[in-house]
């Protein structure tokens, strides 16, 4: 049925895609934060374990109903929990431990992109329009410029830090989940796949968390810790994904993939407010060049067939 208030619409959303994009934001920060207090693994299965918890009573109904097709189709999700849920989200937490929430944002969600058209170019055989080309260069270059500080010799010595190979292991992950994404069934509901991969994901992380405790990684449990994963539950997972499609219907798929763009400004005002990071001109140049290649790339795109992607 067509919406008798086309412009309040459009306000509401605008105001649930930029809600999405702040909350997801949030997760690079954390990831930095809390990573003297728990372990990447156990930190990942808490969050996806909560995030399932919730999803379960919204999903149930559809999920009831869909069981068979989700049967038949287990090999793909196995895959798409495996790259979104369990190996994504816990490469970023590991990272966490060994650079800055703000070079976590940067390096995340710029890097992420680029591989997912290599990806999609080669997997599902989409073209890359001049402009798409155009954002990826200029993303790159500022995913240079963020590395080397702004002086060319360290550009020219440069190495990966631990930090940033494990941030670029999973942009990876999430560039495999985002094309895995696009051949999601279309009689598949999106509350029955959001619920199927994070309770998937969820089970493959247990190993990983036995390990790690274990190794003698405990958890250092408070109640700001308790926050922290219900705000990964209850926000970063299912809050956000749920204002995010809301917006798609809103405003359409090719507007609302723009409010992702804002993901790493958000990222770092919240490093610099919570974590005390210190901002300097060559973050400043770094973030104008990311979003402006971002939005160089997604420019003049046809719309996306799945507008179920879970960015953080």
């Amino acid at each position: 049925m067509l919406s008798t208030h086309p412009k309040k619409d459009i306000y509401l959303g605008i105001l649930l895609a930029t809600l999405a994009v702040v909350i997801w934001s949030g997760n690079f920060v954390i990831a930095r934060g809390v990573s003297a207090q728990v372990g990447p693994f156990s930190l990942a299965f808490y969050r996806w374990g909560t995030a399932t918890c919730i999803m379960a009573p919204i999903a149930w109904k559809s999920f009831s109903s869909e069981k068979k097709l989700l049967y038949t189709h287990r090999k793909y999700l196995i895959w798409v929990a495996l790259s979104g849920i369990t190996l994504f989200n816990t490469f970023i937490y590991i990272a966490g431990h060994y650079t800055s929430a703000i070079n976590l944002a940067l390096v995340g969600t710029t890097s992420s992109p680029i591989f997912a058209t290599v990806l999609a170019l080669i997997f599902l055989k989409e073209k890359i329009s001049g402009f798409r080309l155009a954002g990826i260069m200029v993303c790159l270059s500022g995913i240079l410029l963020l590395l080397s500080g702004g002086k060319l010799e360290t550009l020219l010595s440069f190495r990966f830090s631990k930090g940033d190979l494990w941030v670029l292991c999973g942009a990876m992950a999430f560039a495999t989940y985002n094309v895995l994404v696009k051949k999601k069934p279309l009689q598949i509901s999106s509350l029955s796949f959001l619920f199927i991969i994070f309770f998937v994901g969820t089970i493959m992380l247990i190993p990983g968390f036995i390990i790690e405790q274990s190794a003698g990684m405990h958890t250092h449990w408070s109640w700001q810790l308790i926050g922290v994963i219900l705000y990964l539950g209850a926000g970063t997972s299912v809050i956000s994904f749920m204002s995010w499609n809301i917006a798609i219907q809103k405003l359409g798929t090719g507007r609302t993939v723009l409010f992702g763009n804002l993901t790493p400004i958000f990222s770092t005002l919240e490093a610099v407010w919570l974590l005390g990071e210190r901002i300097t001109h060559v973050h400043l140049i770094s973030g104008l060049l990311v979003v402006l290649g971002l939005v160089l790339a997604n420019t003049r795109q046809k719309p996306k067939r799945n507008s179920e992607i879970l960015y953080e």
